[in-house]
């Protein structure tokens, strides 16, 4: 079978925060008018991403699996059951929940938990904007599950303001949220267990109360307090054309930051697929002599057994792989 680089076509969430950008100007030209995440690479029951166009049009990453796990999945990829990253584009327009995920360690699988490890890279953000990134003091859980309930837990939060280029690892345990005014790509281990502590009293399309989960909060959260800052980059390297940023390298998964200026040749060597989400501007993908088009918002799946690639024209790509 021959091997080429697959374009994705994403899932969309609408959930009550959304926004308009990924319509507006990542191309999502068939999502929802309020979109407030698009699953770039997605093998879920909620939801999954299907290659566009070619021979393997709508085809999942299952689909790949059940054709050739090794060339398509990789070779680090062997032993796993289901395919283990999670990549989506995220349009805060309001604030998120604040919410707490489980590590593999304290999820209850008998009940579906999964660990979530995840990373968020600041696509783009209002001036003044935020996060909430763990605890600004030790508390006990008493006082959380108070403050929970009374609706003071931001008090005793960090809240770190956010620029372009910004990327943070959030630990399981760690209580967090996004707050209105960011773009988001969040890489992350494929697990959609969240359990949410306070949602401003929001209401859902139901009319009702939006649940909270302080139970499975309270057992999973770290309580310490943390120095909440922006993850510092493992490296930089600068090569003839491009510079690669590594932001982040896990149990779980590595990310890294290409910058393309002219043209970055890359490779697939076979251990692990790669993901390639282009955050802004735009080139192409080229393999085998063929380009395939690459502007912001795209997504690519490229096997793990493809061997020679590279990336061309003036963008900036996140690339993630096992």
């Amino acid at each position: 079978m021959e091997l080429t680089p697959l374009k994705l076509h994403p899932a969309y969430k609408e959930y009550l925060w959304g926004g308009h950008r990924l319509r507006a100007a990542y191309h999502k030209e068939d999502a929802p008018e309020i979109t407030a995440e698009s699953w770039e690479l997605a093998q879920r029951p909620e939801g999954v991403s299907v290659v566009e166009g070619g021979t393997l049009a709508g085809r999942t990453l299952d689909d790949l699996a059940a054709l050739d796990r090794e060339a398509f999945w990789g070779k680090n990829c062997a032993d796993m059951r289901e395919f283990p990253l999670l990549a989506k584009l995220i349009d805060a327009r309001k604030d998120l929940s604040i919410q707490v995920h489980p590590s593999d360690e304290t999820a209850l699988r008998d009940r579906g938990e999964a660990g979530k490890a995840e990373m968020w890279y600041i696509v783009d953000c209002d001036e003044n904007a935020g996060i909430y990134f763990g605890f600004a003091r030790e508390i006990t859980a008493e006082e959380f599950r108070r403050r929970a309930e009374d609706g003071t837990i931001c008090e005793v939060l960090n809240r770190v303001p956010v620029k372009k280029g910004d990327a943070f690892f959030i630990l399981p345990g760690t209580i967090h949220a996004i707050c209105a005014g960011i773009l988001v790509a969040e890489i992350q281990q494929n697990s959609d267990t969240t359990f949410r502590v306070y949602d401003y009293r929001r209401r859902g399309a139901d009319g009702q109360p939006r649940p909270l989960h302080l139970d499975r909060a309270a057992a999973v959260l770290r309580y310490t307090p943390m120095a909440a800052r922006a993850c510092q980059p493992l490296s930089v390297t600068a090569h003839a054309g491009w510079t690669e940023t590594a932001l982040c390298a896990c149990d779980y998964f590595s990310a890294a930051r290409l910058d393309v200026e002219t043209r970055a040749a890359l490779t697939c060597g076979g251990d692990s697929f790669r993901h390639l989400l282009c955050v802004e501007g735009e080139g192409a993908v080229v393999h085998g002599g063929v380009r395939y088009p690459l502007r912001q918002g795209d997504s690519y799946f490229l096997p793990a057994a493809l061997g020679d690639y590279a990336v061309e024209g003036q963008c900036r790509v996140l690339l993630s792989r096992v």
